[in-house]
């Protein structure tokens, strides 16, 4: 790589555009599946849970605040939990039971059927993330994870899978947020579809 800082900033963009266009060739049905599915739960008066580690857990509260707060218009506020937003229940939950578990307790306790799990995983190999997802489809919610490289089981075992098959995390965290606000448009546009 160049140790010009502007040809490191062009290679950069460079590689996120053409992560974004690999995307745009196989992933665009999930993106509608996705928005289709959490639409729904919310027009039945479910929610969301979203869920995450790292960079995978700012995601999680950047789209709940989507749903809570607005997106690109006014409509009602949405119902959406980050599991990573409440640092006393993690820490409790991590103490008590392991770091493991911080996710499938809240899932357990904040779940119902007919709501949505949203796990984040850049590897799909995350152990916290895909046992919360599995709790969370024992529990009769939708499944969705949204991934990077292959997936892993993680993605296998969810109802709708949105895989980013890149290995450089920034990539796939980059293309990540680009997905969440391509969702966002199209459920706001259910929303106010929604007779009045």
């Amino acid at each position: 790589m160049s140790s010009d800082p502007i040809d490191t900033i062009r290679a950069i963009f460079n590689d996120t555009t053409a992560a974004h266009q690999r995307f745009s060739g196989y992933g665009f049905q999930g993106v509608v599946a996705a928005a289709a599915a959490i639409a729904g739960a919310l027009a039945a008066g479910g929610k969301v849970i979203a869920f995450g580690n790292g960079g995978s857990a700012s995601d999680a509260e950047h789209l709940v605040a989507e749903l809570v707060g607005r997106f690109e218009g006014e409509r009602r506020a949405l119902a959406g939990i980050a599991l990573t937003a409440n640092s006393s229940v993690m820490t409790a939950i991590g103490n008590d039971y392991g770091y493991e578990r911080v996710f499938t307790r809240q899932i357990e306790g904040l779940g119902a059927r007919g709501d949505v799990a949203f796990g984040i995983s850049t590897s799909g190999r995350s152990p916290n993330v895909e046992a919360a997802l599995a709790a969370a489809k024992a529990r009769g919610m939708v499944t969705i994870a949204m991934t990077g490289r292959d997936g892993g089981r993680m993605g296998a075992d969810a109802d709708i899978h949105l895989n980013v098959a890149e290995n450089s995390t920034p990539r796939v965290q980059e293309v990540h947020r680009t997905i969440m606000h391509a969702m966002c448009t199209l459920v706001d546009r259910h929303i106010r579809a929604e007779p009045a």
